[in-house]
């Protein structure tokens, strides 16, 4: 089967080279001929782990490739995947106007019946306007279906959920254009992934929804650690505890300085959004949503009560990308700090093994130097600020870095270390929701 996948960013890079793994002749496009051109090179724009070698092992099969020609893709594919950006408008509403460029355009590619896949994460009732606004401006009389199937990748792990996912979700009106949808998925049939069929709206909450639980799980457990420093609690051993409990389970039960990342932020907001718009107000997602806010500030006046006024001191920061094993700044709680941070007059010296260039894109400050490990970062700072999990940081050096600080004051914002094993080597050590707070 061919198929088109419009978008070559995180999703449609990783999905179209799933499906060409499945054995599907796949063809990537996209509007930006830089990214095109690097593709065709090998050249992949953005880290995830494996993801340079899967595509170039499909790309080599001849069932993987990439182009900017849209009209050529869509007249040689029956299917249409879109994966194009629905970012944030600022005003907590979804930003369609990549969607709906796609729509015109494939109104005027589209010649004879199609089956367009929605991977996009969309507000309820999009697919449909979708379906719409292409059939209303089809030159032929000819029908067009669409299929919600949103994604559930985790940046980090996004080929292993590609490819082993926990469940596939396909919604639409149409038996035909679900059973050509399932038949591309038939690969998972053999590993025994549970499909969900329904109708559109229902697929599109699935995604909203699914979002909306897990960062509530991750503000919650935010709130516990807060409570904990008031009593001298551990997060750590709060959270193991509860997650022990079935009906609870342990993910997403860890303390930090908040979630941030290309979903849950703008889902939350999104979900948000369609709640005060139905009259059904969402109060735990807004609830959610304020606590999520609030930690990053949280985070700010911790540093404060650790180092004293900011104004000259310079502070070490390790990591700057929203989670691990990812280049993404999207949202990560390392922007809303570090901004802080040089408002109050820090400075800083950072690393993060990814992020850095996507980070200086964001925040091009000069008050910002970036350095090439963790040592280097720690060199003549009075705190050193753990803001991303990344396992490099698991098992650095204490003494080393003991002797690069010019105070030994850590900062574990992501809790990686046992407050003991630091302490006892002379560090002044606060983490988040580990016993008194700062």
């Amino acid at each position: 089967m061919h198929i088109t996948m419009i978008g070559t960013g995180y999703v449609g890079l990783v999905s179209g080279a799933g499906l060409a793994d499945f054995g599907m002749q796949v063809i990537c496009v996209d509007k930006n001929v830089d990214r095109i051109q690097g593709l065709n090179r090998g050249e992949i724009p953005f880290y995830e782990p494996g993801l340079e070698e899967f595509v170039e092992r499909n790309v080599k099969n001849g069932r993987l490739s990439f182009t900017t020609d849209l009209k050529m893709a869509v007249e040689n594919s029956l299917v249409i995947f879109v994966a194009v950006g629905t970012p944030d408008d600022g005003q907590g509403k979804t930003d369609l106007s990549q969607v709906e460029d796609v729509a015109k355009r494939l109104a005027q590619a589209i010649d004879e019946y199609k089956v367009i896949v929605m991977k996009s994460t969309v507000p309820v009732g999009t697919n449909r306007w979708l379906k719409e606004m292409i059939q209303a401006n089809l030159k032929k009389d000819i029908t067009v279906d669409v299929v919600s199937n949103p994604e559930f990748l985790r940046e980090g792990s996004a080929i292993e959920d590609f490819m082993r996912p926990n469940r596939v979700v396909l919604g639409s009106d149409s038996a035909q254009a679900l059973a050509v949808v399932k038949d591309i998925y038939r690969v998972l049939y053999l590993i025994e992934a549970p499909f969900v069929s329904t109708n559109l709206e229902t697929a599109e909450l699935i995604k909203y929804a699914s979002n909306a639980f897990l960062a509530t799980k991750i503000s919650f457990i935010n709130e516990v650690a807060n409570i904990c420093e008031k009593v001298g609690a551990d997060v750590h051993d709060v959270a193991r505890a509860m997650g022990l409990d079935k009906r609870i389970g342990p993910k997403f039960l860890h303390s930090g300085p908040g979630y941030g990342g290309s979903c849950f932020p703008k889902d939350t907001l999104a979900f948000a959004d369609l709640g005060k718009t139905l009259g059904s107000p969402a109060r735990i997602v807004e609830a959610v949503i304020a606590v999520n806010r609030n930690q990053r500030a949280r985070m700010i006046t911790k540093i404060e009560n650790a180092i004293g006024p900011l104004d000259g001191k310079v502070v070490g920061v390790l990591g700057l990308t929203f989670k691990p094993n990812t280049s993404d700044v999207r949202e990560s709680p390392a922007l809303d700090i570090v901004q802080a941070l040089l408002r109050k007059g820090a400075q800083i010296r950072a690393y993060d093994p990814a992020g850095m260039d996507e980070f200086q894109k964001v925040v091009n400050d000069e008050k910002i130097s970036y350095w090439k490990n963790a040592y280097e970062a720690a060199r003549g700072a009075e705190a050193l600020v753990f803001l991303t999990e990344w396992n490099e940081f698991r098992n650095l050096d204490l003494k080393k870095l003991k002797e690069a600080l010019a105070k030994p004051v850590v900062l574990d914002l992501r809790n990686i270390y046992e407050p003991e094993r630091v302490t006892d080597l002379g560090f002044r050590y606060m983490g988040v929701g580990r016993g008194t707070a700062v």
